[in-house]
């Protein structure tokens, strides 16, 4: 007796392709309504999004920018206060902040009034706003964690102040910023009399960054640590 033949693994694949369209057909016609409201919403967002950056995020940031103008300026000049606090009618970093917390400007007056704060001596709140401020540029990276590092130095928490040089070595790196943060990195571990590390952060100057300007004077700060250890 002849075996019955089984329907072709193609068939087989067919029908279920056919059987998964026709339950999405039979879904979509029942949730016509749900489904359009859902789209609806999704554009409406889409458009939000796309109006609020042209109409609202552009001119304002472009009102901040103008208004930091002078806060900078003063920035430049080495005049911390007036640059922090504004002065006359001229806003300084802190009001930038206050009115235009969204926008570019308003985050890059974070920086600017972390490193004025510590130029001040107010190294806590320095530590604040440098914290708070993030960006992808190397130079700027690099200067606010060589800053931080300064601040929690001034604070004598030594350890934060470490961290803060390494990871802006780790995160920053760069020929002209990584001899500066591993000069100060290697000070610290002087004056804290962790001699050893002081020693190999100077060597790694030397050997990587010969010809920066910590590079040419770091035999000395060798020397320095080489003969505190025969002590």
């Amino acid at each position: 007796m002849a075996k019955k033949k089984s329907a072709p693994q193609s068939d087989k694949s067919l029908e279920g392709i056919e059987s998964a369209l026709t339950r999405s057909e039979q879904f979509i016609e029942d949730n016509q309504k749900i489904l359009t409201y859902i789209l609806a919403g999704i554009l409406l967002v889409v458009l939000a999004i796309i109006g609020g950056n042209r109409y609202y995020f552009k001119p304002k940031n472009a009102e901040a920018s103008a208004n930091m103008y002078i806060a900078e300026r003063y920035f430049e000049i080495d005049s911390f206060s007036r640059a922090l606090y504004g002065y006359g009618t001229y806003p300084g970093f802190l009001q930038i902040i206050d009115d235009y917390g969204i926008t570019r400007s308003a985050r890059l007056a974070k920086y600017y009034s972390g490193i004025c704060f510590h130029n001040l001596g107010q190294h806590q709140e320095a530590v604040e706003y440098l914290s708070e401020f993030k960006t992808r540029d190397i130079l700027v990276g690099a200067a606010k964690f060589s800053t931080l590092g300064d601040a929690y130095a001034e604070l004598q928490d030594y350890n934060s102040a470490i961290k803060m040089y390494k990871k802006g070595i780790q995160k920053f790196g760069n020929s002209f910023s990584s001899p500066i943060l591993l000069k100060k990195l290697g000070i610290l571990y002087e004056e804290t009399d962790e001699l050893d590390n002081a020693l190999n952060t100077y060597r790694e100057i030397e050997k990587r960054y010969s010809e920066s300007p910590e590079g040419r004077e770091i035999k000395k700060y060798i020397g320095r640590v080489e003969a505190k250890l025969t002590l």
